[in-house]
């Protein structure tokens, strides 16, 4: 190793020191105190932005061995996670607090989880990716057992440690697969390998699938989605509002690392079944999604419609598909997190506001959270000019470029049906008589977040050029 290469993870260290202060820090805080693990937590994701910013030089820069990258795409993602991440931390303090969840370990498991997300977002090696996967997994394995009194949560936590560990099990299968056809961990490595390949032989297509298998589940595709609403709804809200955005946002990058850079060469093989993946993906999460009345499990099945329409990008196998999928990743992030937010704010002590009926009448009670729901809403039903309808666009002409016609047309009448349980959250709000007449008290720093993240997805749709730009470049 070079002492150059310490160069390149020097946010990755800053947030694993980071992580670590706080956590010793906080052993000696009292209860009183504890917005001192909170500001620093949000410190340290400005100063690894800050720091990100300062490491970015335009061209891709490759260390450790071939272990681990920097590039623009790289950069990106992080920013994503970090911007998401502070918000979610601002939507969570008061929500913790009055459940007397508000500790340090919340937060340092945040940062662990980031630092995770972070190492997986800029892997070069089949090996980096895995230790990147694992540190955010059993971080977010703990967050979801994070309420331990609650039985829900517990319950929660061990399903997916469960299938997660059958998960990471699957693709360390396949890893070391495609290493013993291969006989390298480099990505660039094997994909040239696999380039120089007239066929592929009958282990690598196993190993293969299997990989494939792995980033389904990581992403919440079908069949492998059996997680997703019960953790969503098991989990703390705020601790389902991290999942549901930041780690998609690592997933999306984990998807890029071993199958785009690592493993193109094998589209062919690969492309039928992400298109199952995806038409599957589509169908279940919007139709099942229609049937929910907690919403916290709706907002999982939309999730899983989501990932179908990411989906969709890579199936575009060209640089285009692949920066309309990041596209659609960063804004479904931004929108998400507003989504998750304000079922935090209409939460109270001893109150889930979980279920679709906790919403009505909401614009009579609070206007302006009414409104900003209705933004968060149309954009995730693909409703200009919400940025949702240019992130739905964007996939589709990817797909139709390739003469893929019947998935567009697909993909757009799912879409249709996935409507209605957006707009039923809308007529809920602004038609039916409000249940709950308890006043809605917000923080003036919550309020200024929420409001800023619901209006980003409008101002996002008015004026999608430069993120569209953005995502080009990075992936060009």
């Amino acid at each position: 190793m070079a002492t150059a290469d310490f160069s390149l993870i020097i946010p990755e260290i800053f947030v694993l020191t980071m992580a670590c202060l706080v956590l010793v820090i906080d052993a000696f805080l009292k209860d009183e105190q504890r917005n001192t693990s909170y500001l620093l937590s949000q410190l340290t994701l400005i100063g690894a932005a800050i720091i990100t910013w300062n490491n970015h030089t335009g061209s891709a820069a490759i260390g450790f061995s071939g272990t681990f990258v920097i590039d623009t795409m790289a950069d990106v993602m992080k920013f994503s996670v970090y911007l998401v991440t502070a918000a979610i931390f601002v939507y969570s303090r008061q929500y913790l607090k009055e459940r007397s969840l508000f500790k340090g370990e919340f937060y340092v498991l945040g940062l662990f989880a980031v630092l995770g997300m972070m190492v997986l977002i800029s892997a070069h090696s089949m090996l980096t990716v895995y230790l990147g996967l694992e540190l955010m997994s059993l971080s977010l394995y703990a967050m979801v057992a994070f309420n331990r009194d609650s039985a829900l949560s517990s319950e929660a936590a061990m399903k997916y440690f469960i299938l997660g560990g059958f998960a990471s099990g699957v693709l360390l299968y396949g890893m070391s697969i495609i290493y013993g056809v291969t006989g390298s961990l480099d990505l660039t490595n094997i994909a040239e390998y696999l380039s120089a390949q007239k066929s592929f032989s009958a282990p690598l297509l196993l190993g293969m699938v299997f990989i494939v298998v792995a980033l389904a589940f990581k992403l919440g595709a079908v069949p492998f989605h059996m997680w997703v609403p019960d953790i969503y709804h098991g989990a703390p809200s705020a601790v389902t509002a991290f999942i549901g955005t930041s780690a998609k946002l690592a997933a999306f990058g984990f998807v890029m690392r071993l199958l785009i850079d690592g493993m193109g060469a094998m589209q062919s093989a690969w492309q039928d079944i992400l298109i199952i993946l995806s038409v599957l993906s589509l169908a279940i999460g919007n139709i099942v999604a229609i049937a929910q009345t907690n919403i916290k499990r709706m907002l999982a099945y939309s999730t899983i419609s989501h990932v179908g329409f990411i989906l969709l990008g890579f199936i575009a196998v060209n640089p285009e598909g692949y920066s309309a999928a990041m596209f659609y990743t960063i804004t479904y992030a931004i929108t998400a997190a507003a989504a998750f937010g304000i079922v935090i704010l209409l939460s109270r002590e001893g109150f889930e506001a979980d279920n679709i009926d906790d919403f009505k009448g909401l614009n009579a009670r609070h206007p302006w959270y009414a409104f900003m729901m209705l933004l968060v809403m149309f954009s995730m039903a693909g409703v200009p000019p919400t940025v949702g309808f240019y992130a739905k666009l964007l996939v589709l002409e990817a797909i139709i470029d390739q003469q893929l016609i019947w998935l567009a047309i697909a993909a757009v009448l799912f879409s249709v049906i996935g409507a209605f349980y957006y707009l039923r959250i809308i007529k809920v709000m602004y038609f039916d008589e409000a249940e709950d007449e308890n006043a809605i008290t917000v923080s003036g720093g919550m309020h200024v977040v929420l409001s800023s993240n619901a209006l980003l997805a409008l101002i996002l749709g008015i004026f999608p050029g430069s993120l569209i730009a953005l995502c080009l470049t990075a992936i060009g």
